[in-house]
């Protein structure tokens, strides 16, 4: 019986494909629950990242939410301009930018409290297969980076 020959190039054959693929449907999934908000999904991400950890870096914020500056400046300035952050020189270097919540921004975290659990209503995993494939996607990129 003939074998059929592996084609490295069929989409089915793909690692990077199913995760585009889940990541975009993943991401259009969050607008019902971020519009509300005022946000997209990459400022919802920076807005996390901030309600972490206040008064950061901006190259710091970068490498915690996997954007580069040229994606999380103008990303910035929109936050910036709703009141929800401040960017300034640090005294420190004059370099580097510190990105501060604002008390709005620190009260927009209650406002999104309710998100993650409707995210996780929209997913068809149980939380042990929404663990694993995170601890399997976080090992995927550490090892790419």
């Amino acid at each position: 019986m003939p074998t059929q020959e592996f084609d490295p190039l069929c989409l089915d054959n793909q690692l990077c494909f199913p995760l585009y693929a889940a990541s975009r449907e993943l991401t259009r999934r969050y607008k019902p629950f971020l519009d509300p908000l005022g946000l997209t999904y990459p400022q919802y991400v920076t807005m996390m990242a901030l309600w972490e950890r206040d008064e950061v870096k901006v190259g710091e914020l970068g490498e915690r939410v996997h954007l580069d500056s040229a994606t999380l400046t103008p990303l910035l300035k929109r936050l910036e301009a709703r009141g929800y952050v401040t960017r300034r020189r640090s005294a420190a270097d004059e370099r580097a930018v510190i990105v501060s919540l604002t008390d709005e921004g620190r009260q927009l975290r209650e406002r999104a409290l309710e998100v993650p659990s409707c995210i996780a209503g929209c997913v068809a995993l149980s939380p042990e297969e929404g663990a694993q494939l995170k601890e399997l996607l976080e090992r995927l990129i550490a090892a790419l980076a």
